[in-house]
């Protein structure tokens, strides 16, 4: 690969989709991962990216995707999450575990595994690392603890990372999405007619990453939040 190579752990139809044709368009060549990679075939054939299974929970299969790689990212997106909703009462414990483990130990594996790589990239800027976040980081919902738990967690690496990346010349960064994305399967709810654009467009956020990522270092961004113009604060 000639190209500058960007990495985007778990992949499917949304935003990640349209996360991956905007770094293609953008000159990266795309390694695409997911548990399941049938369902990305299409979208892999689409930009020429390939694609690598892997479990984001997995210490192993991180570090096979890593060690797998034709060169050094410049850029890895972590996008998975995991919900479980219900009182805390009468949540189960394992499944609380499980979904701390998508949204918060599998961050701090890829970032791991990606900052050890791109402290080996010369220049100024040796990379980009970005963890999708959402508003459950900045504060927690009733019925929702454990995507709390686990965005809170994730916003906290983000930080940390910066902090002592954000000097070797590494790019971190932690976007919180407040609010709905659209998708094929999500569209515009039927009673927000009057009011478009009440959800947020997958290639509107897409290109807000892009931004992030071509960012002068004199200038870098730890944290971003992105909402559409209806959604209250």
């Amino acid at each position: 690969m000639s190209k500058p190579l960007a990495v985007i752990v778990g992949v499917g139809s949304g935003l990640s989709a349209s996360l991956s044709r905007v770094l293609a368009g953008a000159g990266y060549d795309l390694v695409l991962t997911a548990r399941d990679i049938n369902k990305i075939n299409t979208l892999s054939e689409e930009i020429g990216a390939r694609t690598v299974a892997a479990d984001a929970t997995d210490p192993a299969a991180i570090s096979s995707l890593f060690d797998g790689l034709p060169t050094s990212p410049r850029v890895v997106i972590y996008n998975p999450s995991a919900r479980v909703r219900g009182p805390v009462a009468e949540l189960d414990a394992e499944e609380v575990r499980r979904a701390i483990d998508v949204t918060a130990f599998g961050a701090f594996l890829t970032g791991q595994a990606a900052a050890r790589q791109m402290l080996e990239n010369t220049g100024d800027v040796r990379g980009t690392i970005l963890f999708t976040g959402a508003s459950a980081g900045f504060k927690g919902f009733a019925n929702s603890a454990p995507f709390a738990m686990g965005k809170f967690a994730q916003r906290g690496l983000a930080q940390a990372m910066a902090r002592e990346l954000h000097p070797k010349g590494i790019h971190v960064a932690w976007i919180n999405i407040d609010g709905g994305i659209r998708n094929p399967k999500r569209p515009e709810r039927v009673d927000a007619a009057d009011r478009p654009d009440s959800m947020l467009c997958p290639d509107a956020i897409a290109r807000a990453y892009l931004g992030l990522i071509e960012q002068d270092r004199s200038a870098w961004s730890d944290e971003l939040t992105l909402r559409p113009w209806v959604e209250s604060y």
